[in-house]
């Protein structure tokens, strides 16, 4: 069975915000947390379903998110705790966002 158009372009965003996301410490994040655009994903979700979902503005997916507490926007509590640990993210930006990761060794 064939792809629908819309599954086409699905499978064309994801590939392109595959392709986008990309490794920033917290000196390059500190201008975007300053405008109050990053949103901070728990490790669990997938950085680009969710980034997927802010572009076509999923809006019922975004406000689950929300509500479950597996997205939000960064606070100062997070900045300060930034500042003392100099983390690695994963970064998309999905204007006006900037979608982050906090990455974990294990």
């Amino acid at each position: 069975m064939a792809d629908t158009p819309a599954k086409l372009n699905d499978a064309g965003l994801r590939q392109q915000l595959n392709l986008e996301t990309g490794r920033l410490g917290w000196p390059e994040l500190q201008r975007h947390f300053a405008r109050g655009v990053v949103i901070i994903l728990s490790g669990d979700m997938d950085l680009v379903e969710v980034a997927s979902r802010f572009a076509q503005d999923d809006r019922a997916s975004v406000e689950q998110w929300l509500g479950q507490g597996n997205i939000r926007r960064a606070c100062d509590a997070d900045a300060h705790h930034w500042n003392r640990t100099d983390p690695a993210f994963w970064a998309i930006v999905v204007a006006p966002w900037v979608l982050v990761q906090e990455i974990t060794l294990q």
